[in-house]
């Protein structure tokens, strides 16, 4: 049975039992502290914690998933894979306990004929928390299974809170026996590899006050309302139905192993290390694929960080079986091919995702290369009985390279060198550490107490009726000051208020929010800001100018006309900006983020590279003249569905409801989903003038561009500059740019011949600092003091010439100058001050630890600098007494 299969029988099954299809979230996670979706509860947590009311009371999903903190492990047991999907099905409210048990079972034992999986009833096991009898006869009431395959466990195993105060509750697990061959008799509990776990039951009923750890907390009580959340994962059931030994084997992996095979020129089950580096390509593409395809690109943090580093693990594991040239060409189409049949779109969006992940390969390889010369580097740098890397050397490689741990080790291997790993793995920590109170940060702010917001939600959600007027009369339902309910605000102070009803746009889809007033008797009160602490209720920052505003007045709420004006022309020439990328550069430049603001856009778009400077004023003409055919801008609801079909536009990523809102301009010239608001006609936007067009990552640009008035104060400034420019230059505007750029061609030849110059009177001044030298022990020690210099390669050139005059002694030079402001040393050695054990780079260290700074390079010669110019004296002081 095909994963697609099971998938598909998973949905129909729960559908016809009453339950809500639910689309997969995208992979990335909307939360702040997670990075990507790790479970099939997430997009439904609002639900589950009442924070919203729940649109459905039963509902059933098959989410997409990314797991990467046992990303060590991948390829090496069955357990380990970094995207996999979970089925769920969820109560909110509905039914509990013995109904979730029927569901399970029904669907794992009903033959294949009538829409089940067929699996042999008197192979499942079930676990439950030892103080949970009533799971216990409800497995034994609804189902064939008998007491001795129900096994209690404790908190650690079965029970679930979300580690913070709130809802938890006890755990029922379902395992299938492999059968003897893969383990020892005794079910789950004595053995999780022959007994492996497929569905997990959580039956979330309590109200944790406190959490102390996994299995240490307090239960208040009961929840109000009783939920169910249960995950089956997909690719175990995948590999237990379809006869492999893992998941790796099943059908939407296998064939990126046999591809990598091939590529390879290995057969996979001969050898164990092949094959655990066979099973982390397959793992690693199909996840890139899946991460790119949801609109991530490669990055050096966050998202972009895992992503690349998937990608160079993929391509590093086809690096150790001996391939050397790029791979994915041949690997991600595979992967594609294997999984089109659950995600479509991957075969649709194929051109897009390849072109990232391509990018992303060839970047690696050429960083292969530079991280190869500074491995050679430092091991050219070790000298006598020193053949250790440092842990410095190889977390540089690492983190600054994206050089894998095992390739340096690999690499020291061959050049008959170890590498300090302790010392790697404590700065690995180090930085885990800080990533961990990075996130621990952003989760404070990620899950703030919303709990006031969800409390007036209840009553309903809030109308925005701000598409079609700008001024409403409301009430104020509530007030939220410093994240709890208030009554009044008075004057100078500020909260949130929440509306019956307002014109007012909350901020999303990269569009600011509305500002204004909202006023009633006897008060008024500016709104700042307009934020959706909860979906269905917007929040009006306020601040009271004078008064005071009460729960339950009533106001009359009215949006700034021109700002909110001149935020819908803003909007609005985003749309056409992108219609003119599309145009221009091809279908492959699709958004990846905006900001529209008055006067001002900003787009992010994918692109490999940078388009020229003809096509970026082809850009700016197409969007102007779109303004000037004045379209008429209009929208227009519908199913997600029909959108699609009808050539809208979706942002990668997004989750989209059922029905969403299509903005239409100019028929054909753009369609795309957007809840912002916008002009009624092109014409209104006025003119776009392009600020700038730059990289903002690896193979995202974003452009920006002034927009109405001031796209017109932009180009009236650029005037002016040109205009001052010709009185200055004394020749007409049009020859400003060729007047500029002769001035900068005969400047570059002056700065030239200075640099020449100066070079010259460093070179003669060198007998001087020859005849100065001083003898060190046996070494001669050539101090050359230059004061400020124009810069470093001055001092070089001088260190350079010096040490060929000496060439035949055993001899240090140092050269010490002021750059800017900074001191900076240079380091040369002889070869026979190097016989003697004295390298450049280790003696640059030193002195740079004196200035303030650092530096580094090899034996013969090297290079740094620092901060404190002051110093100088005690730098050279310390160079002497190290050669002493």
């Amino acid at each position: 049975m095909k994963t697609a299969e099971i998938k598909q029988r998973w949905l129909d099954y729960f559908e016809a039992n009453g339950h809500t299809v639910v689309p997969s979230a995208s992979v990335i996670s909307s939360d702040p502290s997670i990075l990507f979706n790790i479970a099939g509860m997430v997009q439904f947590i609002p639900y589950l914690t009442g924070r919203e009311p729940a649109p459905f009371n039963r509902a059933t999903s098959v989410q997409k998933c990314v797991r990467t903190g046992d990303i060590e492990e991948v390829g090496k047991t069955t357990r380990h894979g970094t995207f996999f999907q979970m089925n769920g099905n969820f109560s909110f409210g509905d039914y509990f306990k013995r109904d979730a048990i029927k569901f399970a079972w029904g669907l794992l034992t009903n033959p294949v004929a009538e829409g089940g999986l067929g699996f042999d009833p008197e192979r499942l096991w079930s676990t439950v928390h030892e103080d949970d009898a009533e799971t216990i006869d409800m497995w034994l009431e609804e189902t064939s299974i008998p007491r001795e395959r129900i096994q209690l466990r404790d908190n650690e195993d079965n029970f679930w809170h979300t580690g913070q105060p709130g809802p938890g509750g006890y755990c029922s697990e379902i395992y299938y026996d492999r059968g003897p061959a893969y383990g020892v008799e005794g079910g789950p509990v004595a053995d999780e590899d022959r007994y492996i776990e497929i569905w997990n039951l959580v039956f979330m009923e309590f109200e944790l006050s406190e959490v102390r750890s996994k299995v240490d907390f307090d239960i208040a009580g009961d929840l109000p309302a009783k939920n169910i959340d249960t995950g089956m994962g997909l690719e175990r059931v995948a590999f237990l139905l379809q006869g492999v030994e893992n998941m790796y084997e099943i059908d939407e992996v296998f064939p990126v192993i046999e591809a990598a095979s091939r590529l390879a020129g290995r057969n996979y089950g001969e050898d164990e290390h092949a094959d655990v580096q066979l099973r982390v390509v397959a793992d690693h593409v199909r996840s890139a694929l899946i991460i790119i395809g949801d609109g991530v690109r490669p990055g050096n943090e966050g998202r972009g960080y895992i992503l690349r580093r998937l990608l160079r693990r993929a391509v590093r594991a086809m690096r150790l079986l001996g391939v050397k040239e790029e791979v994915l060409p041949e690997l991600l189409p595979v992967s594609m091919q294997a999984m089109k049949l659950s995600y479509p779109e991957l075969e649709t969006d194929f051109d897009r995702i390849s072109r990232v992940a391509f990018a992303e390969e060839k970047a690696f390889l050429r960083t292969l290369e530079s991280g190869t010369q500074l491995f050679a580097n430092a091991a050219q740098s070790l000298s006598g009985d020193d053949k250790t890397i440092s842990g410095d050397i190889a977390f540089a490689l690492h983190d600054t390279h994206g050089f894998p741990i095992d390739l340096t080790l690999e690499m020291a291997s061959e050049a008959g060198l170890n590498v300090d790993e302790s010392g790697f793995r404590e700065l690995m920590s180090e930085q885990r550490t800080r990533a961990k109170a990075d996130a621990k940060a952003k989760k404070g702010g990620g899950h703030a107490d919303l709990s006031a917001y969800s409390a007036l939600l209840e009553d309903g959600a809030s109308e925005f009726v701000g598409y079609d007027r700008l001024e409403a009369d409301s009430r104020v339902r509530g007030i939220v000051s410093d994240g709890v309910a208030a009554e009044v605000l008075t004057t100078g102070q500020s909260g949130d208020v929440v509306l019956d009803l307002t014109p007012f746009y909350a901020e999303s889809g990269g569009q600011r929010a509305d500002v204004g007033l909202i006023s009633g008797h006897g008060f008024t009160a500016r709104v700042t800001d307009v934020q959706n602490p909860v979906k269905g209720l917007p929040a009006h920052r306020v601040e009271v100018i004078d008064g005071e505003l009460r729960v339950g007045d009533e106001v009359l709420a009215a949006v700034d006309h021109d700002h909110r004006f001149q935020g819908a022309q803003a909007h609005t020439a985003t749309h056409l900006v992108h219609a003119a990328l599309r145009e221009i550069l091809g279908s492959h430049a699709v958004q990846a983020g905006s900001l529209n603001q008055p006067g001002y856009m900003r787009f992010d778009y994918s692109f490999p590279e940078a388009p020229s400077t003809q096509m970026r004023s082809e850009i700016e003409e197409v969007a102007n003249l779109a303004v000037r055919s004045n379209y008429e801008v209009g929208t227009e609801y519908m199913s997600f569905d029909d959108a699609k079909k009808s050539g809208a536009m979706a942002l990668f990523g997004e989750k989209y409801p059922n029905v969403v809102r299509v903005v239409d301009i100019g028929g054909p010239f753009s369609r795309e989903l957007c809840g912002g608001t916008h002009v009624g006609a092109s014409a209104e936007v006025g003119p776009i003038s392009v600020l700038s067009e730059a990289s903002v990552g690896s193979g995202v640009r974003r452009i920006e561009a002034a927009v109405g008035m001031d796209a017109f104060r932009s180009l009236a400034a650029e005037r002016t500059i040109v205009s001052s420019l010709s009185e200055m230059l004394k020749v007409p505007g049009t020859d400003v740019t060729s007047r500029v750029s002769d001035l900068m061609s005969r400047l570059k030849d002056a700065e030239k011949e200075i640099a020449r110059l100066n070079a010259q009177q460093l070179l003669a001044s060198a007998g001087k600092f020859l005849d100065e030298a001083q003898t060190v022990g046996q070494t001669l020690f050539v101090q050359a003091e230059l004061g400020d210099i124009a810069n470093a390669g001055d001092i070089r050139t001088l260190v350079t010439d010096l040490r060929n005059r000496v060439s035949d002694r055993q001899a240090v030079i140092v050269g010490i100058g002021v750059s800017n402001g900074k001191p900076v040393v240079v380091i040369a050695t002889t070869e026979a001050a190097r016989a003697a054990g004295l390298q450049a780079g280790k003696l640059v260290s030193l002195a740079c630890g004196e200035l303030g700074g650092g530096g580094g390079g090899k034996p013969d010669l090297a290079q740094g600098g620092g901060s404190n110019p002051a110093a100088i004296p005690s730098a050279i002081a310390a160079v002497k007494a190290a050669i002493q």
